[in-house]
């Protein structure tokens, strides 16, 4: 047996590979937690914002006045016998502090007579609640159809009117709810568009902060 080396042929050395870049983890990180700085704060400034509403809003004194524009409370029997049933009827679907209702006259007939009652606490979620009110004024016609959002005034919150039926056509519906008071009212034999700022100026005469 030869003891010669055993050529296996010229062998040839394979380029070194250079290493991969090292991934840029200070910028990846940096931008990562300015994206969260940027939602944490917006976060913070929603917070903020609501925390602000509801500070504002929550100490709330809500009254039935004698007067309210060209209106007069009617305190017959009736009236005062159906102010108590509303008042009744609200305060078991919401829990509230205080309640308050009345009916007004209206100088151009008994047909136009305002009914209106609400009341005062701490309310979180204000529009749930005012959603919730409307199912009250239902009868047998069916709810109050047609909500939508109506000017609320200076005294801020969320504002809306539709309509449900009565016995002599349609009965426009209208109500407020803020983070310390909820309220609703309703105009016989009229339309929405003449409701809402005989709401919005019932409001202002009623609630005080």
């Amino acid at each position: 047996m030869s003891d010669a080396p055993i050529d296996i042929g010229p062998i040839e050395l394979a380029e070194e590979q250079p290493e991969p870049a090292p991934r840029p983890r200070s910028k990846v990180r940096t931008v990562v937690l300015s994206s969260l700085l940027v939602v944490a704060l917006g976060g913070a400034g929603v917070l903020g914002w609501t925390a602000w509403q509801i500070s504002s809003q929550k100490d709330v004194k809500l009254t039935a006045p004698e007067t309210v524009g060209t209106l007069t409370q009617n305190k017959s029997e009736d009236a005062r016998s159906t102010a108590d049933y509303l008042q009744t009827a609200l305060a078991a679907e919401i829990d509230l502090d205080k309640t308050v209702a009345a009916v007004y006259s209206d100088p151009n007939g008994q047909d136009k007579n305002v009914l209106f009652f609400g009341g005062t606490t701490l309310l979180w979620t204000p529009e749930d609640d005012l959603d919730t009110a409307f199912n009250l004024i239902a009868d047998n016609q069916g709810a109050v159809t047609g909500v939508h959002d109506v000017d609320a005034g200076e005294l801020g919150g969320t504002a809306k009117c539709g309509t449900t039926k009565s016995d002599t056509g349609e009965l426009p519906v209208c109500g407020w709810a803020d983070h310390g008071s909820l309220a609703l009212a309703m105009f016989p034999n009229r339309t929405v568009d003449e409701a809402a700022p005989m709401f919005r100026q019932l409001r202002e005469a009623s609630e005080s902060r």
